[in-house]
């Protein structure tokens, strides 16, 4: 395995970074064009590992998708055929796309990388054979019996391990005979922000969705059964993935900006900017450009992250940094992530001399000066960055596979090197 020796400054960086798509709105939007009544472009939408798995899934069941750049055209098959689908690591094609297989005629079996094979998906299974469909298998690999329709009707699930197992039936579900209702029953749901741009997408599209509007609230899902309208979809830069480099200015007392950062979404990446002003620093959205300005010193911070889990390695990385102890909250449901993030973050950051500890739900950190080494990824892309992150003020920082930032940002390295080498703006 090859090590990436992370770029280490002095200086404070100032750069403005243009980033791709989201892969949360490329991939829900690859799914809704390839279940409509007619076909539809995709504009800006993300190329990395994930969505060319998902290309490449649709296109092996039928769908037809042509373009190779950031501009798509899909058109819908008339019949959804029998396929293989590579899933690789991600949680998008391995929670979505069952349900989409259920409208096949013929098996759709699915296999993965390695590490997938850990990632619990016996919710989204379960679901849709107590719906009437036949599968083999609880986890990867395992194969869907397509029949060419689904019955649909009400189904009760315990999504408290990943938002994607309501998001998973709803986004196939106007293709159902009866629709769908989705009932969660069970711990608090993660990541509601992905929930609510599943249901966003789909009204986009003309389906009717009745959603609770007070998260205190009952909560459940129905989508109805109908035709789900083409879109040309327009897809919005990838906020998670700009948190690294707006970190990058938070860790430096420098300046980055990230054009087109929109005025409402429902990316959880959004909610860096509320994070970096209460460590400290200054954020300032005008004119579509998103400013974030590093302070002198980094303030640790109490905060429950539940619902912007993805948010957490970059977290991490800033209260390793800060100048006071963080605890981060409320993020149990990220040991079933890529890796064991939390296991992975104490591990990491300890091991280049940081005081780390898990607690139930979470992280409690204790900054303490860091030395350079060797930081691991665990095939996670997330933590890969994180590493980059610490490696702008520890000299030494070596990251292990940051070819695994792949899988949402295939181009992270020049990025990171162009932000840093002061020569203007990062594509």
């Amino acid at each position: 395995m090859s090590f990436w020796p992370a770029p280490h400054t002095d200086q404070p960086v100032h750069a403005t970074v243009t980033l791709p798509g989201s892969k949360s709105i490329t991939n829900r939007a690859l799914i809704l064009a390839a279940l409509a009544d007619r076909p539809s472009t995709l504009t800006g939408a993300l190329r990395s590992r994930d969505t060319d798995l998902m290309i490449a899934a649709l296109r092996t069941m039928g769908t037809g998708i042509a373009g190779d750049a950031d501009t798509l055209t899909v058109t819908p098959a008339a019949t959804l055929g029998s396929a293989t689908v590579d899933c690789g690591l991600a949680g998008t094609i391995m929670r979505f796309l069952p349900s989409v297989a259920t409208l096949a005629h013929g098996d759709i079996a699915f296999f993965g990388d390695e590490q997938a094979r850990l990632r619990p998906l016996h919710i989204i299974l379960d679901a849709l054979r107590s719906l009437g469909v036949e599968i083999d298998g609880n986890s990867l690999p395992f194969v869907v019996h397509g029949t060419g329709s689904l019955r649909g009707g009400s189904v009760t699930i315990d999504a408290s391990g990943s938002s994607q197992f309501v998001s998973g039936l709803l986004l196939s579900a106007a293709r159902f005979d009866q629709g769908v209702t989705v009932h969660h029953q069970g711990g608090q749901l993660p990541s509601m922000p992905h929930i609510e741009m599943t249901v966003q997408m789909l009204r986009q599209a003309g389906v009717r969705v009745e959603a609770p509007e007070d998260p205190r609230a009952a909560q459940v899902w129905t989508v109805e059964s109908g035709p789900i309208h083409a879109v040309d979809w327009e897809i919005e830069p990838d906020l998670s993935n700009a948190t690294p480099f707006l970190a990058a200015a938070a860790v430096t007392g420098g300046e980055v900006v990230i054009p087109h950062w929109p005025q409402l979404t429902t990316q959880p990446g959004d909610v860096i900017r509320e994070i970096l002003v209460r460590m400290g620093a200054e954020a300032r959205r005008f004119d579509g450009k998103l400013t974030v300005r590093g302070p002198e010193r980094l303030a640790g911070i109490d905060i429950d992250l539940h619902d912007v889990g993805e948010l957490t390695p970059t977290v991490a990385a800033l209260a390793a940094l800060a100048d006071s102890p963080s605890r981060l909250r409320g993020i149990a449901h990220l040991r079933g992530h890529e890796t064991d993030r939390l296991a992975a973050l104490s591990t990491e950051i300890n091991r280049l001399g940081g005081k780390v500890t898990e607690t139930e739900d979470g992280l409690h950190i204790v900054p303490t000066p860091l030395r350079g080494g060797d930081w691991h990824s665990y095939a996670d892309h997330r933590m890969a960055t994180a590493g980059a992150i610490l490696g702008l003020r520890v000299p030494g920082v070596r990251i292990e596979d940051i070819g695994t930032t792949a899988k949402t940002l295939p181009n992270f390295v020049s990025l990171w090197e162009t932000m840093l080498s002061g020569e203007g703006a990062a594509h």
